[in-house]
């Protein structure tokens, strides 16, 4: 179960953390993982091509601004033309920029919404039209708990989460009759780099909000990917899978 042999993987913001796991999951399932993020983190995106080969996986990367039409174009395009498709999509490139909404400046509720909002529909937008014509495809989104539920001093990621969950259903609906499906994972707190330099205590509050009494791990959110990318979620479309220990139950 859950094969993705033959399947050719575009994920972005794959040179660490959540996204590195994603395209290491699945490239171990057998797709081809073409991993993607800013040319600033090159260095760390052939660091992971490199682990992914070491494991007798196979991938790629590719270069891309997710701020920008034309480079998320011509990412989508090289993937197509170096493999001859594009099956798979995993949109789970982001940023935080956490303030106050009193506080916070324009440009960083702009610059917010532009990568994790804009940046996923200009990624599903050119991705689309492969899928569409080899009548196959899935799009993922990489939503978040804070997307369902609010979270204060964080207005511009919250807005470009919730915004991501009603992208997915829309997409879902305009692309169903091709049989390409969209769906979102909704992680909850997870443990990265991120959440490593956060106290004790701070850490410690965060689990006593979460039934299963523990944060998540990347591989938590992978797996859950890995699942909605699978030929057995192809009769789940415009849902939101929630990975959050619990911590809300819509």
């Amino acid at each position: 179960m859950f094969s993705l042999q033959g399947k050719i993987a575009l994920i972005t913001g794959a040179s660490q953390g959540i996204g590195e796991t994603i395209a290491r999951q699945l490239a171990k399932q057998g797709a081809f993982a073409v991993c993607a993020s800013l040319a600033s983190t090159e260095g760390d995106l052939q660091n992971v091509v490199a682990a992914i080969k070491a494991d007798g996986d196979q991938a790629d990367y590719v270069l891309l601004d997710m701020r920008d039409g034309d480079s998320v174009r011509a990412a989508v395009n090289t993937v197509v033309e170096r493999h001859g498709a594009l099956h798979i999509l995993v949109n789970n490139a982001g940023i935080t920029k956490d303030k106050l909404m009193i506080q916070m400046k324009e440009e960083e509720f702009e610059l917010v919404l532009d990568i994790n909002l804009k940046g996923a529909w200009l990624a599903t937008q050119a991705a689309a039209r492969p899928m569409m014509k080899q009548r196959w495809g899935r799009v993922i989104n990489i939503a978040s708990v804070v997307g369902q539920m609010g979270n204060a001093g964080q207005s511009n990621y919250v807005a470009s989460k919730a915004g991501l969950i009603g992208l997915t259903k829309t997409v879902a609906r305009e692309f169903a009759s091709r049989n390409v499906t969209c769906n979102a994972v909704a992680p909850g707190y997870i443990a990265t780099a991120m959440t490593d330099v956060l106290s004790e205590e701070v850490k410690a509050e965060f689990n006593r909000q979460i039934p299963l009494g523990r944060m998540g791990t990347p591989i938590d959110v992978a797996n859950a990917v890995l699942f909605l990318a699978s030929e057995e979620a192809g009769y789940m479309t415009g849902q939101v899978l929630s990975v959050n220990g619990g911590m809300l139950m819509p």
